[in-house]
């Protein structure tokens, strides 16, 4: 694949994988509903599929998981400002399998490829936090804190299948889409919400989650942003 980045606003980007994280299948909030949030480190090498880190676990494969969310980033920087908000949390509190500092939503775009050791990783969507966050940080509001915070992390596709360990350099291959940084794409969906104009560009992008393509056309298609509220307050019924 040839590199392709643009110049415009964007340095390649680059950052060193402090950590890996796996979950297993574990109750979670009140109604002990199945959960692999609660990620603990790997060492050593690990595989990475289609689907993820091997060994990793959704307990709601329909909204999590799955090829177009195999591997969830979260930035510890982030950590940071939780902590200035009186959030005490660190690294894989998000559930996140991959964690680094110096990359942020804001430094990488939707389509983005990235060599993570032997493996090929995309970027294919951000976040979209939900009520789990809720319970696992044990307050109502978490969920609707991480989405007007912008910061959520973002997953990728894997392109080609590898082996990666922490320490592995995260390394830009291709940005074929540097109009789009992540940030960009958050504001639209959560802030910006009735941009039609933009709407429309998003839901061409070939890069772009299926999901969030139609999310887009559907936001045109019905001149209304979609209800959150099952997504951000629901207790698991």
């Amino acid at each position: 694949m040839p590199d392709n980045f643009s110049s415009a606003g964007f340095a390649p980007a680059s950052a060193t994988v402090e950590a890996l994280f796996i979950g297993s299948l574990a109750p979670l909030g009140p109604r002990q509903v199945p959960s692999g949030i609660d990620k603990k480190p790997v060492l050593g090498r690990q595989k990475i599929t289609r689907t993820g880190l091997a060994g990793d676990k959704q307990g709601d494969n329909r909204h999590h998981g799955g090829p177009e969310k195999a591997v969830h980033h979260y930035p510890a920087d982030h950590y940071g400002e939780w902590r200035r908000e009186g959030i005490e949390a660190a690294a894989p509190a998000f559930g996140e399998n991959i964690t680094t500092r110096g990359l942020s939503e804001a430094d990488i775009c939707i389509g983005d490829v990235f060599r993570f050791g032997s493996a090929l990783l995309q970027v294919s969507q951000g976040r979209q936090p939900c009520w789990r966050l809720n319970a696992r940080f044990d307050r109502p509001d978490m969920a609707v804190r991480v989405q007007k915070s912008g910061r959520t992390g973002w997953y990728y596709r894997v392109l080609e299948e590898g082996w990666a360990e922490a320490g592995d350099a995260l390394v830009l291959h291709g940005r074929p889409q540097p109009d789009w940084p992540l940030a960009r794409t958050i504001e639209l969906l959560y802030t910006r919400t009735m941009d039609m104009a933009s709407l429309d560009t998003l839901s061409k992008l070939p890069e772009l989650a299926q999901s969030w393509r139609d999310l887009a056309t559907r936001r045109i298609a019905t001149r209304q942003v979609e209800d959150w509220n099952r997504r951000l307050h629901d207790n698991g019924a």
